[in-house]
């Protein structure tokens, strides 16, 4: 059973380090935004941000953790061995991808390593937003793989599009051959698991005038839900 808008609303005093429950703060509003690869959750992201919403992007900081320096890059090395990194000592992506997308425990090893520094980095950008009055958008792709209940969510949004257009945009855009394209659709969560988090779908399955009126659905509902969370 979901929780009242209230009981999921964030509070200040939900994350580490925030300011407490004593103090007073502006209502703060977290949700989160996923969908598969070749969704256009990325389009969605630029458009919520247009309209004010701060994102915090998890892929962003998925590459920011493997950088030379970054939170996970020393681990992912010693797992993966030298052959990914490139000659100017970062992590080559594609190398990477070409052993994980193949093989499913290298690519449990490779979540085990960066989630919990994706995670931890994610915390603390919302510390830092606890004081604020601002919509917060998850951009999280997993988000459907059992990461939900992590963050105090007020609702989640998902952009659905049919397993055939993220191919032919896959290939089209990004240059994947087909059968990398479909791998690599089928190494996520299923589109029906995904639509059963959804609070909002975002179908982008037809053109961008089309996913405007979509992401203006999705925000009319994100201020129903601030309005309704509030004190």
């Amino acid at each position: 059973m979901r929780k009242s808008l209230k009981e999921v609303a964030p509070r200040a005093d939900d994350f580490p380090g925030g300011p407490g429950p004593a103090a007073t703060v502006p209502p703060m509003l977290v949700v989160g935004l996923t969908g598969g690869i070749g969704a256009g959750k990325s389009t969605v992201s630029a458009m919520l941000a247009a309209r004010g919403a701060l994102i915090i992007d998890a892929d962003l900081i998925a590459r920011q953790v493997v950088e030379p320096g970054g939170r996970a890059y020393d681990a992912v090395v010693e797992r993966f061995g030298p052959g990914i990194v490139a000659a100017d000592g970062t992590i080559d992506r594609p190398a990477l991808a070409a052993i994980v997308f193949a093989d499913e425990a290298a690519r449990k090893d490779l979540n085990n390593l960066t989630h919990p520094a994706v995670g931890a980095a994610m915390a603390e950008r919302l510390v830092a937003e606890a004081a604020t009055d601002r919509v917060v958008v998850l951009d999280i792709p997993l988000l459907a793989e059992g990461n939900r209940d992590r963050y105090p969510m007020a609702g989640v949004l998902v952009v659905d599009t049919p397993e055939d257009v993220a191919v032919a945009r896959l290939t089209g855009q990004r240059g994947m051959a087909e059968e990398d394209a479909r791998a690599r659709i089928r190494a996520q969560a299923t589109r029906e698991q995904r639509r059963a988090i959804a609070d909002v779908l975002i179908d982008n399955s037809g053109s961008l005038e089309h996913l405007e009126d979509e992401v203006e659905r999705a925000w009319v509902w994100i201020e129903s839900v601030r309005t309704a969370a509030a004190p």
